[in-house]
């Protein structure tokens, strides 16, 4: 069996854009958690559920800002005894969990949604939009800081869904108290809260299943084994036959496949390996290829 070099380079451009990242999640931390307490008081003087929701979204976001900062950190360690493939999978088992999270704050806000539904309560609409007002100022500082991250980051992108879900209640809860000062229509706020938590819904879902996706060894969107098996042998000379083809994510940027190859009579078992994993690369840009060549027949089936 054969197997590709390390790619130092490709290691380097990773740590700097882990670097990136934890700076980014850095500062949209502080943002955050700065902000918290302000809209947790602001929401529970005025009685508005749209700014509670928006303080409880604050809440969890500064803890699920801090679970992304630490999992960038872990994500730089580099493989040990314990972790052959490193730490690169900590981020995306954050990303899991703060999609969960996301989803049962939306469980949440629809509960209380409809409890207000069906027993309006008193809303000091002042109150509410100067506390709403500021925290719109706060969550679009912290989104446009983690939005000029990298989009293909699981994990950054799971802490800026919660970001984002907190603008969306900023905005609701800003809309919501100018309809009750114009009119006194208290409905709009558990309307408009859930609203947002329709929208969170959405994204949120998506989150948890790309990410169990990849904790599953789930192949990258697009790859097609059987036609792979097929196109192989015909791009590569020496290859009678491809079979055993496994190719799955470590994360959504790096993956790892594995391979049997069956040589043509006469075929130089170097060369040919090392063209099909230059074929891969170029193809698939998979940098880690294990290959096992064979002959007759595979030793897997035998046993």
């Amino acid at each position: 069996m054969h197997d590709h070099p390390h790619d130092h380079a490709h290691g380097h451009s990773h740590r700097h854009d882990a670097g990136d990242g934890i700076g980014r999640l850095r500062l949209a931390l502080l943002l955050t958690a700065g902000f918290m307490l302000v809209e947790v008081a602001g929401g529970l003087w005025s009685g508005s559920l749209a700014l509670l929701a928006d303080a409880g979204h604050m809440l969890t976001d500064a803890l699920a800002l801090a679970l992304a900062l630490w999992a960038q950190v872990q994500a730089r360690r580099p493989p040990d005894a314990r972790r052959s493939y490193g730490y690169h999978r900590v981020p995306v088992l954050i990303a899991f969990v703060n999609g969960l999270a996301l989803l049962l704050i939306v469980g949440w806000i629809v509960f209380e949604a409809v409890q207000r539904l069906l027993a309006p309560p008193q809303i000091i609409a002042g109150t509410m939009l100067a506390v709403a007002t500021a925290g719109l100022v706060v969550n679009l500082l912290a989104f446009a800081v983690l939005r000029g991250g990298h989009a293909h980051d699981m994990n950054v992108r799971g802490a800026l869904l919660h970001v984002l879900g907190d603008l969306l209640g900023s905005v609701a809860a800003i809309v919501a108290s100018l309809v009750i000062l114009a009119t006194g229509w208290t409905l709009i706020d558990p309307l408009l809260s859930l609203l947002v938590a329709g929208l969170i819904l959405r994204s949120a879902g998506r989150l948890v299943r790309e990410s169990a996706h990849v904790l599953l060894e789930g192949t990258p969107q697009g790859f097609d084994a059987a036609a792979f098996a097929q196109s192989l042998p015909a791009q590569v000379a020496g290859v009678r036959s491809v079979h055993h083809v496994h190719h799955w994510m470590l994360t959504p940027e790096r993956s790892v496949m594995t391979l049997h190859a069956v040589l043509a009579e006469g075929a130089d078992d170097e060369r040919v390996v090392r063209d099909i994993k230059d074929w891969v690369h170029a193809h698939h840009r998979v940098r880690h290829v294990t290959v096992q060549t064979e002959r007759t027949s595979c030793p897997d089936e035998r046993r």
